[in-house]
């Protein structure tokens, strides 16, 4: 199967990111959002990125304008996805909402089109067995800033094919990251390592036992990391990270109870960079 257009449901952060390279990859691209003002934000971010790609002498002012002419932006859902070899679902991390986006798409794309869901830990199986083409179904984990970071984790749900698997590898593969495969598994390889380790730095830092920069500093100097895990927590989004947490502690216990300063900066609307607070005040 020979993927040519590519519709990505979702403009934010991870969503503009992924119609980038997309497009900077030469694929047609959909990108849409339910709202123009979030259309509009994430063909803002793609240009600032762009922009700032030739500033640096990485591209040229006319591949800019290519890339940039390969990216359709819009709210209708049926417009961006009739066409679509691949649909890439990059919104909220909720399964119901997932869910409901899937049984819309599988009436409007065509029968050979793939079903592709960007999640940081939402079951891949369950997600798949709601939709009309299981086997034609797959995770796939992208990583923030999506245009510089190469990793992509790619997740095999249950009756995902064999045929599909190798589809999204090589698609992956043209997008210039560097593919893993996961079996279906809770918070998937990364996130089962990584989110764990930023839950116990919270344990850390609600405990007194450092200050939230100290402990950054001794990750990244003493281990060798290039982000401290809270200032990684709160460009990921602690939202996100409480998700991952909590959908970790319902599969395999309390051993990953998520850190209760986690749940206080998220029922205090603090969410990190996206939100200007977290662990740190990126507001002034």
């Amino acid at each position: 199967m020979e993927i040519k257009n590519v519709c990505v449901v979702g403009a934010g952060l991870m969503g503009n990111g992924i119609a980038q390279v997309c497009a900077q990859a030469g694929y047609q691209v959909a990108m849409q959002d339910i709202e123009q003002r979030f259309v509009d934000g994430g063909m803002q971010a793609i240009q600032k990125n762009l922009s700032r790609n030739v500033k640096k002498g990485k591209i040229t002012q006319d591949a800019m304008a290519q890339i940039l002419a390969r990216i359709k932006p819009t709210i209708d859902l049926k417009e961006a996805a009739s066409i679509a070899d691949v649909v890439i679902e990059v919104i909220i991390e909720v399964l119901d909402v997932k869910k409901a986006l899937f049984g819309k798409l599988q009436k409007i794309v065509p029968s050979h089109c793939l079903f592709f869901t960007n999640t940081s830990g939402i079951s891949i199986t369950e997600l798949a067995s709601s939709s009309d083409r299981p086997e034609r179904f797959i995770g796939t984990h992208f990583f923030n800033p999506v245009p510089v970071m190469r990793l992509l984790e790619l997740i095999k749900g249950y009756e995902t094919s064999d045929e599909t698997l190798e589809i999204a590898k090589k698609w992956g593969q043209t997008l210039d990251k560097e593919v893993i495969i996961v079996n279906e598994a809770p918070a998937f390889a990364v996130n089962r390592v990584l989110c764990p380790m930023i839950n116990e730095a919270f344990f850390a830092l609600g405990e007194g036992v450092a200050s939230a920069e100290d402990i950054d500093t001794g990750m990244r100097l003493g281990c060798n990391h290039p982000i401290g895990p809270l200032a990684l927590a709160d460009l990921v989004g602690l939202d996100t990270l409480l998700r991952v947490m909590e959908g970790l502690q319902s599969e395999f216990g309390d051993k990953y109870i998520p850190a209760t300063m986690i749940r206080k900066l998220v029922r205090a609307g603090h969410l990190g960079r996206k939100t200007g607070k977290g662990v740190y005040d990126y507001t002034k």
